[in-house]
């Protein structure tokens, strides 16, 4: 099976051990991502709907440097610090999914790794053979 890592050159990738995203074979998964600008700041402070945009922008990049279009996404996984406020989350995933539709998944989680974090996705796409 063919691999290979994409990386976004973050400081944490090595440190932690990890890539944006990993293509293997037809598939390509994405790591959890937040709402980070190119810098590292977080986008959106205190708005999820805002947070959840700027996440799967995020995942929008980390596969066009594999090639591979948003519609081809076949998976999400959102977590969300809040689920109270999960209409917000669903109206901006639906905003760019809508069509595209892939399975979903949405639960809560008690906090990510920095409290101004309020959603962090990850999604899983294939490449066209």
């Amino acid at each position: 099976m063919e691999r290979k890592n994409i990386s976004t050159g973050s400081k944490w990738e090595p440190v932690i051990g990890y890539s944006r995203a990993v293509i293997a074979g037809h598939h390509v998964s994405v790591s959890g991502t937040t709402a980070t600008d190119e810098t590292g700041k977080i986008v959106g402070e205190g708005d999820l709907y805002a947070q959840t945009k700027q996440a799967i922008k995020n995942i929008e990049s980390a596969l066009k440097g594999a090639g591979v279009p948003l519609s081809n996404v076949v998976r999400t996984r959102m977590f969300l610090t809040n689920i109270a406020e999960w209409e917000k989350a669903g109206r901006a995933h639906g905003e760019y999914f809508g069509e595209i539709r892939p399975s979903t998944t949405m639960v809560e989680v008690s906090k990510l790794i920095d409290p101004k974090m309020l959603i962090e996705i990850e999604a899983d796409a294939v490449i066209d053979a």
